[in-house]
C-alpha cells in the first residue's frame, strides 16, 4: 500500500510540475487555459479558480493542459440557430443561452442571421415578431456560452493558441519540460542541504556496518594520507586503489585526531557483471553548505541527464533492446524496491523519473512536446505554419504508435516480474 501511494504521489508531482509549465507560460502570452488535469478519465475532484477548471482524475497516468484552438471549438453559433442573450452594463451580450432558454426568462431571444464569436465578436439577428428589424449585438471580451446550464468561456481569437507568435507558442510548450529539469535539480540540491554533498577529498564518509573498513578499525572522517605507500589526494585516488584490489591486504594510513594510524584492510570482492572489484563499505565524504548543495544539484541533474541520452542513443543503434524498456509496471515494481531502501533514495529516485520524463517529451516524435517543437521549426524556416488538419493527423499517428509501444513495453514488464 505504501509502494502504491509512493508511486500515485511520485508520478502525479511529475506531471502536475510539468503542466504547470505550460499553464504558466501560457498563461502569460494570453491563451485561455480551460482546464488543467492531472491524470485521463473521469473527474474525481474540480476546482475552478478564474477562467480555468483544476482537475483530478481518476487514472494517474498523465496529465494535459487544455488550451482554447488547439483543438476545434466544440460549440458553434449558425445562422437560423434561435439563442437567449443576456447583457452586461455595458449593453454587450455576456451570456449566450443555446438551450432551455425558457429557464432565463429575462433573455432576449433572437434568431441568428450572422455570427462572428472570433474576430468582430458580434452577433446579427432577428427577435420574434421583428423579422424586418435586423439588429447587431456585440459580444463582450469574456462572455460564456450557456449549455444545459453550465458556463462555457467563449475564446476569442486573440485568447487562441494559434494566435500568438512562433516564440509564445514555443515558450508554451517547451515550458513542461524544462520545468522537469528544475524540479530535478530542486530535489537534488534538497537532499545535497540535508545529507551533504558529496566533495573530493581522501576522507571517510559514513561506514557500513559490515564492511571491511569498519571491520579493520577505520572510522568515519578520518583523512587517508596513503594507501600501500601511495599518496591519496582525493576521493577518487582513495576508489581507485580499492577497486583494482580485492581480497589484497592494502596499508592505509590514515590521520584521526591529530594522530597517524597505520591499518592493515582487505577489500572484499565484489562482481559487478563485466569485472570483479574491490570495496570496502566506505561512502565518500560529504559537506553541508548552500553552494556545495547547489553544484550537486547542478552536477547530478546534468550526470543524470547524460546517462539517459546515452541510453536513449544505445536504443536507436541497437546497442539497446527494447525488451530493456519499461512502463509503468516496470516503474512501479522499481519505486518498489527504492521505496524500501529510504526516503532519500525515493527522492533520488523521483529526480531522475522527473529528468527522463523531460528528456521522452522531448523527443521530436509526434504527440510528444518535441514533436510539436519540430512542427515550430519547420514554420520557422518556410515563415508559415503546416496545415492544421495535417498536423493533427500526424500527431493522431504518432499518438496510436506511442500507445502501441506503451502496451508491448507493459507486456514485457508483466512477463518479466509476474509471469
Amino acid at each position: 500500500m505504501n509502494t502504491v501511494i509512493a508511486f500515485i504521489l511520485i508520478f502525479g508531482a511529475l506531471v502536475f510540475f510539468h503542466e504547470l509549465g505550460h499553464l504558466v507560460l501560457a498563461k502569460r502570452a494570453g491563451i485561455l487555459c480551460r482546464e488543467f488535469a492531472i491524470g485521463f478519465g473521469p473527474k474525481i475532484f474540480s476546482y475552478r479558480k478564474n477562467e480555468t477548471l483544476y482537475t483530478i482524475r481518476l487514472l494517474p497516468v498523465g496529465g494535459y493542459v487544455r488550451m482554447a484552438g488547439e483543438d476545434p471549438e466544440n460549440i458553434e453559433v449558425k445562422p437560423g440557430y434561435n439563442i437567449g442573450l443576456l447583457f452586461n452594463k455595458e449593453g454587450k451580450v455576456e451570456k449566450i443561452v443555446l438551450n432551455n432558454k425558457d429557464k432565463y426568462p429575462q433573455a432576449r431571444v433572437i434568431e441568428v442571421e450572422k455570427a462572428d464569436l472570433e474576430r468582430a465578436m458580434m452577433i446579427t439577428g432577428y427577435e420574434q415578431g421583428e423579422e424586418e428589424n435586423l439588429q447587431r449585438f456585440d459580444v463582450a471580451e469574456k462572455s460564456f456560452f450557456i449549455v444545459d446550464g453550465q458556463e462555457v468561456q467563449i475564446a476569442p481569437y486573440n485568447r487562441q493558441f494559434a494566435s500568438k507568435s512562433l516564440s509564445q507558442r514555443t515558450l508554451a510548450i517547451a515550458a513542461g519540460p524544462a520545468m522537469n529539469f528544475v524540479l530535478a535539480f530542486v530535489v537534488l540540491f534538497l537532499l545535497g542541504f540535508i545529507q551533504g554533498a558529496p566533495i573530493d577529498e581522501p576522507m571517510l564518509g559514513k561506514l557500513t556496518a559490515d564492511g571491511s573498513a569498519a571491520e579493520a578499525g577505520l572510522q568515519e572522517g578520518d583523512v587517508v594520507q596513503s594507501i600501500d605507500g601511495q599518496e591519496m589526494r582525493s576521493w577518487e585516488d582513495v576508489v581507485e586503489v580499492i577497486r583494482e584490489n580485492p581480497e589484497t591486504s592494502l596499508a592505509f594510513v590514515v590521520e584521526r585526531n591529530g594522530e597517524t594510524l597505520e591499518v592493515p584492510v582487505v577489500p572484499e570482492a565484489f562482481d559487478t557483471g563485466e569485472s570483479e572489484i574491490g570495496r570496502i563499505g566506505a561512502y565518500n565524504p560529504v559537506e553541508k553548505s548552500f553552494l556545495g548543495s547547489l553544484q550537486y544539484g547542478v552536477t547530478e541533474t546534468y550526470t543524470w541527464t547524460k546517462e539517459i541520452l546515452l541510453g536513449l542513443g544505445k536504443l536507436v543503434t541497437g546497442q539497446f533492446s527494447i525488451d530493456m524498456l519499461s512502463g509503468p509496471v516496470g516503474i512501479y515494481d522499481m519505486t518498489d524496491r527504492v521505496a524500501q531502501s529510504g526516503v532519500i533514495n525515493l527522492l533520488r529516485w523521483a529526480a531522475i523519473l522527473s529528468i527522463n520524463l523531460g528528456i521522452v517529451n522531448m523527443l521530436p516524435i509526434p504527440a510528444l512536446d518535441g514533436g510539436r517543437l519540430l512542427f515550430f521549426a519547420v514554420e520557422a524556416v518556410r515563415g508559415k505554419p503546416i496545415d492544421r488538419h495535417m498536423e493533427g493527423m500526424v500527431h493522431f499517428i504518432g499518438f496510436a504508435l506511442l500507445m502501441l509501444l506503451m502496451l508491448v513495453v507493459t507486456w514485457n514488464d508483466i512477463q518479466r516480474f509476474f509471469l
